[in-house]
């Protein structure tokens, strides 16, 4: 069959392909700008939910619609959805929970390295949160400041966990505790309690031991950081053979004390 003119051509292609065919059925070019439209909302959704890190609400909102809407369109396409411990922390992801100086003297400095060597001998790594673990009062006062004064951290999100024996004074220690830390007995949390056992070591702990805590995993892995980075840094110094190295002047006068 022959078409007269280009006219003719496009009345008939789109006669053909642009109208809804007997039945209902959907056009051919509306269904590639469906699927187009489709494809292209699943990626967005994708990569506002988990490439931004946006919350169901706002990505929603950029995408136009209800949340419920999100809802059923993530699940009948089978995208995950996050679990509710990583919902809740990126819902205060904008809520600042501490604040790093930048603005450090020297002072602030040899505190900065201080309170990140007491973490790499005395924190825990394998949380979520910072822990550092300790019976030295001046050790627990000298890692509070560094996180008070370097990390800014908040105070009112400051907690202690106490280790004690059920023979000692529970109230004693925790008061003790409140002296030193100058943190209020309400952010102290329900402590452990032990038995008393038979002391092999003969490790005395009168004041029991205490868990300094701050629950925020990006002050954790920013410690990490600054320890990595100082360790390095003491790698390249021995490696170069300088003043943290065997044979230097200064392990020498230590070796021969």
């Amino acid at each position: 069959m022959r078409i007269g003119s280009d006219a003719g051509v496009a009345q008939q292609a789109e006669q053909r392909f642009c109208k809804p065919r007997v039945g209902g059925s959907i056009p051919f070019a509306g269904s590639i700008k469906a699927m187009n439209r489709r494809k292209l909302d699943l990626n967005r959704i994708k990569h506002l939910y988990w490439g931004r890190k946006l919350s169901v609400e706002e990505t929603a909102k950029k995408l136009g619609i209800s949340a419920w809407s999100l809802y059923g369109l993530m699940q009948k396409n089978n995208i995950p959805r996050r679990l509710h411990s990583e919902a809740g922390y990126l819902a205060n992801k904008n809520k600042p929970a501490f604040e790093i100086r930048m603005d450090l003297d020297y002072v602030d400095e040899r505190l900065k390295i201080a309170g990140c060597m007491l973490y790499w001998a005395e924190g825990s790594f394998s949380t979520n949160f910072v822990d550092f673990t300790n019976s030295n009062p001046e050790m627990i006062k000298l890692f509070l400041c560094f996180l008070r004064e370097i990390c800014g951290v908040k105070e009112e999100r400051l907690r202690v966990y106490l280790y004690a024996y059920s023979a000692e004074n529970l109230e004693a220690i925790k008061r003790y505790w409140q002296k030193i830390t100058g943190i209020p007995g309400r952010q102290f949390t329900k402590p452990y309690i032990r038995r008393p056992v038979q002391n092999l070591t003969k490790r005395k702990l009168p004041q029991g031991l205490v868990h300094i805590r701050y629950n925020d995993k990006r002050l954790l892995e920013i410690l990490k950081i600054w320890i990595e980075e100082y360790v390095q840094w003491a790698g390249t110094q021995v490696a170069k053979g300088g003043r943290l190295s065997k044979g230097s002047v200064l392990s020498k006068g230590r070796m021969e004390k």
